[in-house]
C-alpha cells in the first residue's frame, strides 16, 4: 500500500467540484447525493457544504453524524484520475458568521438571499480516514 500525505492527495483533488455525500437514513439504508465541493478550496481534511435545513441529509446527520464522501477526478487517455473515499464525522452549523467564511459567489445560484437565505445550514465534515486509488496505486491516510 502506498503512502501519500494528505497534502499530496489534496493537490491531486484540486479542481474536483462534486463530492458524493453518503449518510445513514432513518431505516439504516445509505443515501447518497451530489454536493458542490468548490474545487477551488484546498482540502485539509475538513469539508463544508451548504444545504437546506429540510433536506434529508440534515435529518440523517442529526440522527447519525458518521458520513462518507466520494471524489473522482477525470481520467483521460494519457492521464490517470484519482478516486478518493473519505470517512468522517459531520457537524451542522447554523452561524451566519461561519456561513460568510465559507461562502463563494457560485452558491448564489442555489441560495437566493446568500447567507441570509432562510433555512440554510452548513454541513462540516471532518475526515477520520482518507483512502485513495490512482491507477494501480492505492493508499490510506488516518487523521486524528
Amino acid at each position: 500500500m502506498s503512502k501519500k500525505s494528505l497534502a499530496e492527495i489534496a493537490n491531486e483533488m484540486a479542481g474536483i467540484d462534486i463530492a458524493i455525500l453518503s449518510t445513514h437514513t432513518e431505516n439504516g439504508e445509505i443515501a447518497n447525493r451530489p454536493m458542490s465541493n468548490n474545487g477551488d478550496v484546498a482540502y485539509d481534511g475538513t469539508s463544508y457544504y451548504f444545504s437546506y435545513e429540510k433536506a434529508r441529509a440534515v435529518s440523517d446527520i442529526q440522527r447519525n453524524p458518521k458520513v462518507a464522501l466520494g471524489y473522482s477526478s477525470e481520467a483521460g487517455l494519457l492521464s490517470q484520475g484519482i478516486y478518493v473515499a473519505v470517512e468522517g464525522t459531520a457537524e451542522l452549523i447554523r452561524d451566519k458568521k461561519t456561513f460568510q467564511q465559507h461562502w463563494t459567489s457560485d452558491l448564489d445560484k442555489w441560495f437566493d438571499e446568500g447567507v441570509d437565505t432562510p433555512g440554510i445550514v452548513l454541513i462540516k465534515v471532518k475526515a477520520n480516514r482518507v483512502t485513495y486509488w490512482k491507477g494501480r496505486e492505492e493508499g490510506e491516510v488516518e487523521l486524528d
